[in-house]
Protein backbone atom coordinates (compact mmCIF):
# COMPACT_ATOMS: atom_id res chain seq x y z
CA UNK A 1 0.00 0.00 0.00
CA UNK A 2 1.08 3.54 -1.05
CA UNK A 3 0.26 6.48 1.31
CA UNK A 4 1.11 9.93 1.62
CA UNK A 5 -0.42 12.62 4.80
CA UNK A 6 -0.75 16.06 3.29
CA UNK A 7 -1.38 19.45 5.45
CA UNK A 8 -4.00 21.79 4.20
CA UNK A 9 -4.27 25.17 5.36
CA UNK A 10 -8.45 25.46 6.04
CA UNK A 11 -8.35 29.38 7.40
CA UNK A 12 -11.03 31.06 9.86
CA UNK A 13 -14.27 30.37 8.15
CA UNK A 14 -16.27 27.25 6.96
CA UNK A 15 -14.91 26.35 3.55
CA UNK A 16 -15.50 23.41 1.24
CA UNK A 17 -11.70 22.45 -0.13
CA UNK A 18 -11.00 20.86 -3.34
CA UNK A 19 -8.76 17.92 -3.17
CA UNK A 20 -9.31 16.50 -6.09
CA UNK A 21 -5.75 17.84 -7.61
CA UNK A 22 -3.60 16.63 -4.24
CA UNK A 23 -5.33 12.94 -4.92
CA UNK A 24 -3.91 13.18 -8.74
CA UNK A 25 -0.14 14.41 -7.56
CA UNK A 26 -0.67 11.32 -5.14
CA UNK A 27 -1.40 9.00 -7.72
CA UNK A 28 1.12 10.24 -9.76
CA UNK A 29 3.73 9.04 -8.01
CA UNK A 30 2.14 5.53 -7.66
CA UNK A 31 2.74 3.65 -10.85
CA UNK A 32 -0.56 4.11 -12.43
CA UNK A 33 -2.06 1.08 -11.63
CA UNK A 34 -5.52 -0.22 -10.61
CA UNK A 35 -6.73 -0.14 -6.88
CA UNK A 36 -8.43 1.57 -4.68
CA UNK A 37 -7.78 5.52 -3.32
CA UNK A 38 -8.59 5.64 0.26
CA UNK A 39 -8.92 9.27 1.71
CA UNK A 40 -9.09 10.01 5.68
CA UNK A 41 -9.12 12.72 7.58
CA UNK A 42 -7.67 12.13 11.12
CA UNK A 43 -10.09 15.06 12.62
CA UNK A 44 -13.14 14.97 15.31
CA UNK A 45 -14.24 17.92 13.59
CA UNK A 46 -14.17 17.10 9.26
CA UNK A 47 -15.15 15.23 7.19
CA UNK A 48 -15.35 14.25 3.34
CA UNK A 49 -17.77 14.89 0.35
CA UNK A 50 -17.44 13.89 -3.08
CA UNK A 51 -19.46 16.99 -4.87
CA UNK A 52 -19.41 19.49 -7.98
CA UNK A 53 -17.60 22.86 -6.72
CA UNK A 54 -17.40 26.13 -8.11
CA UNK A 55 -20.82 26.53 -9.80
CA UNK A 56 -22.67 27.11 -6.17
CA UNK A 57 -22.61 23.69 -4.74
CA UNK A 58 -19.86 23.85 -2.35
CA UNK A 59 -21.80 27.00 -1.13
CA UNK A 60 -24.97 25.50 -0.95
CA UNK A 61 -23.19 21.99 1.26
CA UNK A 62 -22.09 25.06 3.51
CA UNK A 63 -25.36 26.17 3.44
CA UNK A 64 -27.15 23.04 4.25
CA UNK A 65 -24.97 22.36 7.24
CA UNK A 66 -25.65 25.26 8.84
CA UNK A 67 -29.77 24.31 7.93
CA UNK A 68 -29.24 21.15 9.84
CA UNK A 69 -26.69 21.90 12.06
CA UNK A 70 -26.58 25.31 13.36
CA UNK A 71 -24.18 27.08 15.02
CA UNK A 72 -26.22 28.00 18.04
CA UNK A 73 -25.85 27.37 21.87
CA UNK A 74 -28.23 23.80 21.37
CA UNK A 75 -24.78 21.68 22.03
CA UNK A 76 -23.85 19.85 25.08
CA UNK A 77 -20.33 20.07 23.88
CA UNK A 78 -19.24 23.59 24.48
CA UNK A 79 -15.56 24.81 24.41
CA UNK A 80 -13.97 27.22 21.87
CA UNK A 81 -16.33 29.51 19.76
CA UNK A 82 -19.37 29.79 19.73
CA UNK A 83 -21.62 26.48 18.59
CA UNK A 84 -18.68 24.62 18.26
CA UNK A 85 -20.24 21.19 19.15
CA UNK A 86 -22.01 21.23 15.87
CA UNK A 87 -18.66 20.71 14.54
CA UNK A 88 -18.41 17.83 16.73
CA UNK A 89 -21.50 16.44 14.93
CA UNK A 90 -20.87 17.16 11.82
CA UNK A 91 -18.48 13.69 10.71
CA UNK A 92 -21.45 11.13 11.01
CA UNK A 93 -23.37 12.90 8.28
CA UNK A 94 -19.81 14.01 6.27
CA UNK A 95 -17.80 10.93 7.34
CA UNK A 96 -13.76 11.96 7.66
CA UNK A 97 -13.25 9.15 4.70
CA UNK A 98 -14.27 8.50 1.05
CA UNK A 99 -13.11 5.57 -1.15
CA UNK A 100 -12.85 6.45 -4.83
CA UNK A 101 -11.98 3.46 -7.89
CA UNK A 102 -8.77 3.66 -9.72
CA UNK A 103 -8.05 2.44 -12.79
CA UNK A 104 -4.55 3.19 -14.87
CA UNK A 105 -3.30 5.35 -12.39
CA UNK A 106 -6.17 8.02 -12.74
CA UNK A 107 -9.49 8.73 -10.43
CA UNK A 108 -12.70 7.31 -11.62
CA UNK A 109 -14.90 10.06 -10.56
CA UNK A 110 -17.92 11.48 -12.77
CA UNK A 111 -17.66 14.81 -14.97
CA UNK A 112 -18.80 17.08 -12.20
CA UNK A 113 -17.36 15.34 -8.71
CA UNK A 114 -14.61 16.35 -6.54
CA UNK A 115 -13.26 14.70 -3.59
CA UNK A 116 -13.51 17.64 -1.00
CA UNK A 117 -12.21 18.41 2.48
CA UNK A 118 -15.23 19.97 4.35
CA UNK A 119 -14.39 21.76 7.36
CA UNK A 120 -16.76 23.60 9.51
CA UNK A 121 -14.44 24.49 12.44
CA UNK A 122 -13.29 27.91 12.76
CA UNK A 123 -10.90 27.11 15.69
CA UNK A 124 -8.64 24.76 13.56
CA UNK A 125 -7.42 26.78 10.75
CA UNK A 126 -5.08 23.52 9.74
CA UNK A 127 -5.82 19.79 8.86
CA UNK A 128 -4.15 16.69 7.80
CA UNK A 129 -5.29 14.12 5.05
CA UNK A 130 -4.23 10.97 4.59
CA UNK A 131 -4.47 9.84 0.88
CA UNK A 132 -3.51 5.77 0.44
CA UNK A 133 -3.21 3.37 -2.88
CA UNK A 134 -4.69 0.41 -2.41
CA UNK A 135 -3.97 -1.46 -5.22
CA UNK A 136 -5.73 -3.99 -6.90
Amino acid sequence: MESQEIEVRTGSTAVVHDLTRDAEKFLAGCGGGDGLLHVWVPHATAGLAIIETGAGSDDDLLRAIDDQLPRDSRWRHQHGTSGHGRDHVLPAFLPPYATVPVLGGALTLGTWQSICLVDTNVDNPVRRVRFSLLPG
